[in-house]
């Protein structure tokens, strides 16, 4: 779940009272336990090793520290068949890749029924993307993981890690991505990472198309490019409050002048007044944007 960096973190708390399984958020390298729910703590993400679980500050996926991405491939990693992956309501398409990776080991595959959801994104993404073992209301999936670890199942054959998403859950755990062999996994693209501005290296996984900075920050197309609008927002927000700033500044030259026959105040007027205007059609565009960005989706 997504919160802030500096939140107080009281999910796990809301969890332990609202049903009979203990949540906690646990420390780096705690001990896994049976019937015990573990929650990511805000600004760490979540990331699982034989018999523990890891809490790191690794780059963050889809602009988010947690994000279920890096979970779900190191669940896939330890426990291949035995997984279970889980998405529920939520916008654009985080945990899409990670459940492909779950299934791709040989994992099981739970996705909402989009219809049931307050927000069809994710779910909907990953029906799109993921051949989906379950796809089920919302009430229905307590159950269904209930029947699913309850039952008696013959323990099939591991399928081996591919390469490249060792390499993802070893930049998740805190390696160096370049270490970690970041470089193998793709070509660079011609779009530089929201975050730190390095180059970003166009990463497939089947037909999803992501990408990785040198630096590790992850995107998948749709995250990249609410990053990418959210920087051409920042950038006019700037642009408007500097203009209008500057439209300040000279009425105020004009005021400091004070002198109607002096040779620069019709200038300085002429120039203030074009600032105005020039800011006004910025907030023109800015609305028009806002107007269109939210029926662009891709997967």
């Amino acid at each position: 779940m997504h919160t802030a960096p500096d939140s107080p973190g009281v999910l796990a708390e809301i969890l332990s009272r609202s049903g009979p399984l203990p949540a906690s958020s646990p420390e780096d390298r705690e001990k896994l336990l049976p019937g015990h729910i573990y929650v990511a703590p805000p600004n760490r993400h979540l990331v699982l090793e034989p018999g523990a679980v890891r809490v790191t500050k690794g780059p963050r996926e889809n602009r988010f520290r947690p994000a279920i991405d890096p979970l779900m491939r190191s669940a896939a990693q330890v426990y291949g068949p035995a997984a279970i992956g889980v998405i529920l309501t939520g916008s654009l398409d985080d945990g899409t890749a990670g459940l492909r990776v779950i299934k791709q080991l040989g994992g099981t595959a739970i996705v909402q029924d989009p219809s049931t959801a307050l927000f069809p994104s994710m779910p909907a993404s990953a029906t799109r993307n993921v051949d989906v073992d379950y796809l089920v209301p919302l009430e229905q999936i307590a159950p269904l993981l209930v029947e699913l670890t309850s039952a008696e199942w013959a323990t099939p054959e591991r399928i081996a890690m591919p390469e490249p998403i060792d390499v993802e859950v070893r930049i998740a755990k805190e390696e160096d991505p370049q270490a970690a062999g970041l470089e193998a996994m793709g070509k660079p693209s011609i779009y530089a990472c929201p975050e730190c501005h390095g180059v970003l290296l166009q990463v497939r996984g089947g037909e999803l198309l992501r990408f990785r900075c040198h630096a590790g920050h992850a995107y998948s197309i749709n995250s990249l490019l609410a990053a990418i609008e959210s920087g051409v927002d920042a950038a006019m927000e700037v642009a408007i409050r500097s203009l209008v700033e500057s439209a300040l500044l000279m009425d105020q030259m004009v005021s400091h002048v004070g002198n109607e026959h002096h040779h620069d105040v019709e200038g300085l007027r002429r120039a203030a007044n074009q600032a105005r205007a020039q800011s006004t059609a910025i907030r023109v565009m800015q609305r028009e944007r806002e107007a269109l960005v939210p029926q662009i989706s891709l997967s």
